[in-house]
């Protein structure tokens, strides 16, 4: 049995690390969120695996701490992670939130850490892991994507699914268009999300998504469903 540690309301906020690979624009969503008083959690650091992503930018401009690895500097991707999870545990998070990251995590890094990572993914998992999401949702002439919030697990995009918002696919879409839709609806899919988990309402228990003790039957549809059109 699996769950993150839950402080009692007269301890410090939840502590949250970011990994992120490009323009950092969920990161940003948190920091806003953050900032505004509506998420009660710390970014104690922002890591990539890219000295010229965006995310580090905004985690500056933020005042985070954050760093990045290249991976080419090291041996094998055993090792790279290896120290990236060392700068990680060091700024002690209480959730790791990938949210654009995108290097597959050593199996052994991720097992050690469990229901303490989640993932951002720009589809209705578990149709559509990997990549070019946008691209194939439209091949397939199906009519609804989304966006999915899971536990991240050494299966690629295969780890318990909490969360999902869904989004139309339109007749006149094409990629770009279908992209900007579901990130629209990815940043308050993933807030919503991270607010329940640091609330210590969402918990992993034997490889199953928990609310309130719980077993979900499905994955929560949250209120971000219902913010845009």
């Amino acid at each position: 049995m699996s769950e993150l540690r839950v402080p009692s309301p007269e301890s410090r906020p939840r502590r949250i690390a970011v990994l992120a690979s490009g323009r950092g624009s969920n990161l940003q969503a948190l920091i806003d969120a953050i900032s505004a008083g509506t998420l009660q959690a710390e970014l104690v650091g922002v890591f990539s695996d890219r000295a010229d992503a965006g995310a580090l930018q905004r985690a500056r401009a933020a005042g985070i701490d954050h760093a990045a690895l290249e991976p080419k500097a090291f041996a094998s991707r055993s090792a790279f992670d290896a120290e990236l999870f060392a700068r990680i545990d060091a700024a002690g998070p209480d959730l790791i939130v990938c949210a654009g990251y995108m290097r597959l995590l050593d199996a052994g890094m991720v097992d050690a850490r469990p229901g303490r990572m989640v993932n951002i993914h720009p589809s209705l998992l578990p149709a559509f892991k990997g990549l070019r999401t946008h691209r194939r949702a439209l091949a397939a002439g199906g009519r609804e994507h989304g966006a999915s919030v899971h536990f991240v697990t050494a299966d690629l995009d295969g780890g318990p699914v909490i969360s999902q918002a869904r989004v139309p696919v339109r007749d006149d879409d094409d990629e770009a268009a279908l992209a900007a839709r579901v990130l629209a609806r990815e940043h308050p899919l993933l807030l919503e999300t991270v607010r329940w988990l640091v609330a210590g309402r969402i918990a992993l228990h034997e490889h199953q998504v928990h609310l309130d003790g719980r077993a979900l039957a499905a994955p929560l549809q949250l209120a971000a469903n219902n913010r845009f059109a």
